[in-house]
């Protein structure tokens, strides 16, 4: 119960805040920025940025690309990468469907 509370006080506090804020014109900056914040879908220019590919790149290649770097993050211990690169193969495997270029297994 209390913290039920607790977000509609923090639900009013921000609406306060975007009011207060139009009022300056910061309101849509702030919306935006928040917009921003809350899609962590990748691009498919960031995907191949990580995976260090172009778009004339075959699927063969990417998915050598991906297995080296992740398997270079495994031993580092970076997990942060490493699921980086996975959501870069993830992001160009749908692409990669979308657009038929071959057949990503």
């Amino acid at each position: 119960m209390g913290s039920g509370i607790l977000a509609r006080a923090l639900v009013q506090a921000y609406r306060q805040a975007l009011t207060n804020a139009s009022k300056s014109g910061v309101a849509q900056e702030t919306l935006q920025n928040t917009v921003r914040r809350a899609s962590k879908a990748m691009t498919e220019q960031e995907a191949r940025q990580i995976l260090g590919v172009s778009d004339q790149t075959a699927w063969e290649e990417i998915l050598q690309k991906y297995d080296a770097l992740f398997e270079r993050n495994s031993k580092s211990g970076s997990f942060y990468l490493q699921s980086k690169v996975h959501r870069a193969k993830e992001c160009l495997e749908v692409a990669y469907r979308e657009k038929g270029q071959g057949t990503p297994s």
